[in-house]
């Protein structure tokens, strides 16, 4: 077993906040040598990139601070130093420009992660960084600590460490969550993990199935205190997209969930459009052609609601809320990411463990959650970048 006491920094896991982590202490002057379980490293971030990358979201700085909910006041020093502008800069600093969608969603003009991940890599190996793949952290002895490698176990005394260890979803992506165990073997409480950005469960009867992968367009989603408008899809499994991604913590803690399938009409308007004659129309035809509602939305308030009422009132305030029973969230390793993992409460200011000094903790592995739209990204970097650049400060004795 190879043991060494003048390692350079060690960050473990070679996602957005590893890498960040690991240039920041670059960056300081600090050498580093980067850890990661799986054959290569941003392995979710370029999964994340097949469809498009949304790196961040160009809005004020208020809004985007709410998309963190309970961690909004622990996350602002972090956000409030690279925030949305800084991701387009340090993106368009590695050779990728950027451009803003429709809804304020940034991507780079690539609209892949590979290009920027590659010229990324680039730079940190030209700084120096000491890259290592099939390392898997197996906790501490002592000030040790330890890792299986496919060389035999291995034993580093780094004057600094960062965890950078992901969430619990996605497991063959390398973010299993088995870390936490580590932790509670030290003394470190860790919140139990939970699924975000997940689809939702329903079970839908045989009427469905000829709208499954059909979008529900222009519509609002409300379930307890949140809301939110964008977009979902039916599927056989139930319902998914970025418009019921927000809504994951109050349906995880079994929410209803309500659909207004026109937003932008009041109650009365719709009451007065469904009060029109339809003759010898079907009611189907009806709601298409006074609503303008998709044969997707039409099935949809059918299968929630059936029978109709027959009075244009209560029909429209169906419209405007209709109830779509559900099973709860998908599996947690199914989900876009997870809630849960080190409370800010284990960390000081410095996103160091309190339980142990000099080693910090970064991105998705902190009790924290966001909606997909740029907020999940943007806060990886964000403390991933904190937290190197304090732990280079340590390093260096500042």
């Amino acid at each position: 077993m190879a043991t060494s006491s003048d390692s350079p920094a060690l960050v473990i896991g070679g996602g957005p906040a590893g890498l960040m982590a690991a240039d920041a202490l670059l960056s300081a002057g600090v050498p580093v040598l980067l850890a990661e379980a799986k054959p290569s490293v941003g392995r979710k971030f370029l999964m994340a990139g097949k469809s498009g990358l949304n790196l961040t979201r160009a809005q004020p700085f208020g809004p985007f601070l709410a998309a963190y909910g309970g961690a909004e006041s622990a996350l602002r020093p972090m956000l409030a130093e690279f925030s949305p502008e800084t991701v387009q800069d340090w993106a368009e600093g590695l050779g990728q420009t950027t451009f803003a969608g429709s809804t304020g969603r940034v991507f780079p003009t690539a609209m892949k992660a590979s290009p920027l991940l590659r010229a990324w890599l680039e730079r940190l190996e030209g700084m120096g960084l000491d890259r290592r793949t099939r390392w898997r952290w197996t906790g501490w002895e002592g000030d040790a600590v330890c890792f299986d490698t496919p060389e035999g176990p291995e034993r580093l005394t780094p004057p600094v460490t960062v965890l950078a260890l992901g969430g619990a979803s996605w497991a063959r992506l390398g973010s299993d969550g088995a870390w936490a165990g580590l932790l509670a073997g030290e003394g470190i409480e860790v919140a139990p993990f939970q699924p975000a950005n997940a689809g939702l469960c329903v079970d839908w009867s045989e009427h469905m199935a000829p709208h499954f992968g059909a979008p529900l367009k222009g519509i609002a989603l409300a379930a307890g205190p949140l809301t939110s408008r964008g977009e979902a899809v039916i599927s056989a499994r139930g319902l998914e997209g970025g418009g019921l991604y927000p809504l994951s913590p109050a349906l995880r803690e079994g929410a209803a969930l309500h659909i207004d399938l026109a937003p932008d009409l009041s109650a009365g308007e719709l009451a007065q459009r469904l009060g029109r004659p339809r003759g010898k129309q079907s009611l189907s035809n009806h709601l298409r052609k006074v609503l303008k509602l998709s044969p997707a939305a039409r099935a949809l308030l059918m299968e929630c609601a059936r029978p109709l009422p027959d009075d244009p009132a209560r029909l429209a305030a169906t419209v405007k809320a209709l109830p779509v029973p559900h099973k709860g969230l998908r599996l947690m390793d199914e989900a876009i990411s997870t809630a849960g993992g080190v409370p800010f409460a284990a960390l000081d200011e410095a996103l160091m463990l309190r339980a142990r000094p000099g080693t910090y903790c970064a991105g998705e592995m902190i009790d924290w959650e966001a909606p997909t739209g740029g907020y999940l990204l943007t806060a990886c970097l964000a403390t991933g970048l904190w937290a190197g650049r304090h732990a280079a400060r340590r390093a260096l004795g500042a």
